[in-house]
């Protein structure tokens, strides 16, 4: 594959370097409809704000932040290299799947690996069958979830119940998406590593990529910076800087299916490590020959920790059939187009206080124009040159938005009791 020469001088640590689109094949005008799109889902009470980053070829063709952290003008304006947002399940992929890479290139991690040969108290009818290769593709036969949150009163708890969760199905027969395999997974990680799931990420992924705005359990001196999620959650009180996701809080807020954080702009040299397989800045992370195996199609249509580009989760329609990435329940969503050099980042908190029921439906057709866009805007492929520029996209369509209002939405009348205080970050909360 063919790098940028400028890209070659990146040193671990620098941002994506940013060039025009032309230099990298890219139509600047057809670019530029990223801004309408994104404008129009924020517009219709979607969401407060969104960062937007797109790349090819090793460089940034466009980075840009829309709207506000929250609702307001007192909010600070979004910033793709400052603003964090609550990852939510691009967890999974981001760190957790890139741990098992890391450990898997070190021989440590192998994908047939019997989870209970790691994990003895992972107990239960058929889960002495269940493997690496099965946590990773969600075919566990665990099931979807489980309301840990509402039946653990401590983080050693929710992970008992988890680990004595009964599976659904036999292991490798049925993929169904599941919060628990993630979870198992980032157990086994910490016991065939010998760290926390956490610190093995900052130290093995983050701190050597430079992605020094990415973290699990955010310190408080990111808090003006950090967008709010949900406003009334069963916990009682506004989430900011606390993970959204119900049974990551339960394990602590460290978990293999949700509790990171991070800014478009780390994403981006996250992005561009994988485009380039395994390698940025100089620092090779993973081998090249486990970035394509972990990325290849394996079952429907998921590879090991990462989905296909299938029309769905926002990917769009004119992306190349090799592109992977995943989609955040709060709003976020990665795609890498490996055949294009191409990769597309959006970063929002839908749930914050959404000024329409239809926040979801809305956020998925920005995503999916936004992925559209950014492949139409290639002016360099020959498959997509026999494509038309589309007269109008989703967001111009919109057949299952609401009207925006306000009328639409119910909120309780008060704040609903709960233990706000036994919140570390409560005060920063409000």
């Amino acid at each position: 594959m063919l790098l940028s020469a400028l890209f070659s001088l990146a040193l671990v640590g620098d941002p994506v370097p940013v060039r025009a689109p032309r230099t990298v094949g890219m139509a600047a005008d057809r670019l530029a409809e990223v801004d309408r799109i994104v404008t129009a889902g924020q517009r219709a009470g979607a969401y407060p704000g969104a960062a937007v980053i797109i790349g090819r070829r090793g460089a940034v063709v466009h980075q840009k932040g829309y709207g506000r952290l929250a609702w307001g003008t007192d909010a600070p304006p979004v910033d793709p290299a400052r603003s964090v947002y609550d990852l939510a399940s691009l967890t999974k992929a981001v760190c957790l799947t890139t741990a098992a890479m890391i450990l898997y290139d070190e021989g440590k991690l192998p994908l047939d690996l019997k989870v209970q040969t790691v994990l003895p108290e992972f107990t239960g009818r058929w889960k002495e069958r269940v493997t690496v290769a099965h946590l990773l593709t969600h075919r566990s036969g665990l099931p979807p979830g489980r309301r840990i949150a509402e039946t653990a009163t401590n983080p050693a708890q929710a992970r008992e119940q988890v680990l004595t969760t009964r599976l659904n199905s036999m292991p490798g027969g049925v993929t169904d998406y599941t919060d628990l395999g993630p979870m198992v997974l980032g157990w086994t990680i910490e016991r065939v590593s010998g760290m926390p799931l956490d610190r093995f990420c900052k130290t093995r992924i983050f701190e050597p990529l430079g992605m020094t705005q990415t973290t699990y359990l955010p310190p408080t001196a990111w808090r003006d910076r950090i967008a709010p999620t949900e406003m009334y959650p069963p916990r009682g009180y506004p989430l900011r800087g606390e993970v959204h996701d119900a049974s990551a809080w339960a394990l602590g807020g460290v978990s293999g299916n949700a509790g990171l954080f991070g800014t478009a702009s780390d994403l981006a040299i996250f992005a561009q490590m994988m485009v380039n397989r395994g390698t940025y800045g100089g620092t090779r992370l993973l081998a090249d020959s486990t970035v394509r195996r972990f990325t290849s199609l394996q079952a429907g249509n998921r590879t090991f920790g990462w989905m296909i580009a299938s029309g769905e989760q926002g990917s769009g329609e004119f992306l190349s059939e090799r592109t992977y990435g995943h989609a955040g329940y709060t709003g976020t969503s990665i795609w890498i187009d490996p055949d294009r050099e191409l990769f597309v980042i959006i970063l929002s908190n839908r749930v914050h206080d959404p000024r329409t029921v239809r926040a979801g439906v809305i956020m998925a057709d920005v995503r999916h124009d936004v992925a559209d866009a950014a492949a139409l805007a290639i002016t360099d492929d020959r498959t997509l040159a026999q494509v038309g520029w589309p007269r109008d996209f989703r967001v111009d369509q919109r057949p299952d938005w609401n009207p925006r209002t306000r009328a639409l939405i119910r909120r309780p009348t008060t704040m609903p009791r709960a233990a706000a205080a036994s919140s570390p970050n409560n005060s920063a909360q409000q």
